[in-house]
């Protein structure tokens, strides 16, 4: 799954590059809709969205498979001429979108099918009361252990990050790293981590400033700071947090990835591995897992947007038998109707309805208001403090004029 992978933005998603290139469905008198997907990287998912395409009755939707970097192709296409009509964006679409009028109000194709979805991810998607793109699938972050080491090593799948740093030195050995959660230390996957491990959420109640500005969150920068500076966190492995490989290769014991990787995980291992969230930080801590979902908008620009919402309420509230195809059949994922998750396999026991219960229990998305530039401040004040020692109460006090000014400015 593609999306935003820096501490500033983590969606729960993954990362995807590429070029763009077109296929699906034509011909026909029908209305003629223009679909955009960013490119999945699970084998048959490019066929599967064509395929669905092709079912509608109404339209006919000519589907691009867009593998550019596809986070910001989007918005520059909203600009022109050449825009989609229908498009998935991760966790909707911005407020900047909203705010410029890009995208139309979804609430009413929704109706009372808005009960049917995962409320948090309906609550990412919601803005001035209005609900701005129908979620798709819900894809999460989570921690990847093995009972075997662990068992080896005489300790227990952590629970506090104390836990976490015991648990990674315990099986560090000259071959292979306590923890993995990238090639930078973890600094860019994990830094809305720190926030909600920590006890808090990233914007306080009435979305005017940063919710986190704490000596508690402060005190876990710190411990990450000091376990960034030893061996049992590895910082250098043959890919990326994104991808299980160091994970099945050895290279580490624990890794911090993605519910898209379970299936190959399972393949390496079969039943020797485990998953946990992220480990509760310090005296107001709690464990958490951050979730995404790709969810489809209308473009505001369109020519026919009765027609482009009909085929995205069509396609993500009415066709649950392809959602939970698109969840269970390419990779491992979770659909946004709640009442379809028994229906898949893969998280229907162990491992995997761990993670969907994760989810539900202690899932965390990130807000709607934390926009780019709040998400880049952060991103770099996290770097500046766990990778070159700065002071975390000097960091975040720019960090949190920052995120007021912009928060002032997006709310009008």
């Amino acid at each position: 799954m593609a999306g935003l992978a820096a501490c500033g933005s983590n969606s729960g998603l993954a990362s995807n590059s590429g070029e763009a290139s077109s296929s699906g469905a034509s011909g026909g008198a029908k209305p003629t809709l223009a679909q955009w997907y960013h490119q999945y990287g699970e084998a048959g998912t490019k066929e599967a969205v064509n395929r669905y395409a092709a079912a509608y009755p109404d339209a006919t939707v000519n589907v691009t498979w867009y593998a550019g970097n596809y986070d910001t192709a989007v918005p520059a296409a909203l600009l022109t001429n050449s825009f989609p009509d229908v498009f998935e964006y991760a966790n909707g679409p911005t407020i900047d979108m909203i705010n410029a009028g890009q995208v139309v109000d979804m609430t009413d194709v929704l109706g009372a099918s808005v009960s049917k979805f995962n409320q948090s991810v309906i609550k990412r998607l919601t803005f001035q009361n209005k609900i701005w793109a129908i979620p798709q699938v819900i894809d999460m972050q989570l921690l990847y252990y093995r009972p075997s080491l662990l068992q080896k090593a005489g300790v227990q799948p952590p629970k506090t990050f104390a836990a976490l740093v015991d648990a990674a030195k315990a099986q560090t050995t000259k071959d292979m790293g306590g923890f993995f959660a990238g090639n930078d230390g973890g600094v860019g996957v994990l830094g809305n981590m720190f926030v909600w491990a920590s006890g808090f959420d990233q914007l306080n109640s009435d979305r005017t400033a940063l919710g986190f500005l704490d000596p508690n969150f402060y005190d876990s920068l710190a411990a990450y700071q000091s376990f960034y500076k030893t061996n049992a966190l590895l910082k250098a492995a043959s890919k990326d947090w994104y991808d299980a490989t160091p994970f099945i290769n050895g290279e580490t014991a624990m890794q911090w990835g993605g519910l898209w990787s379970m299936p190959d995980v399972q393949k390496a291992f079969g039943t020797d591995f485990g998953v946990v969230p992220f480990p509760a930080m310090g005296a107001s801590g709690r464990v958490a897992v951050p979730f995404g979902a790709y969810s489809s908008c209308v473009a505001a620009k369109s020519h026919q947007v009765d027609a482009a919402k009909a085929f995205a309420t069509w396609l993500w509230v009415d066709q649950t038998a392809d959602q939970v195809d698109f969840a269970n059949s390419y990779g491992t994922h979770i659909p946004s109707q709640t009442a379809l998750v028994p229906q898949c396999s893969k998280i229907a026991q162990g491992p995997g309805k761990q993670a969907a219960d994760m989810v539900a229990n202690e899932g965390f998305a990130s807000d709607i208001m934390w926009t780019g530039p709040i998400g880049d401040a952060f991103s770099s004040a996290i770097t500046n403090v766990v990778v070159k020692g700065a002071d975390p109460t000097s960091e975040f006090k720019v960090v949190g004029a920052r995120a007021v000014s912009e928060l002032k400015r997006i709310s009008g």
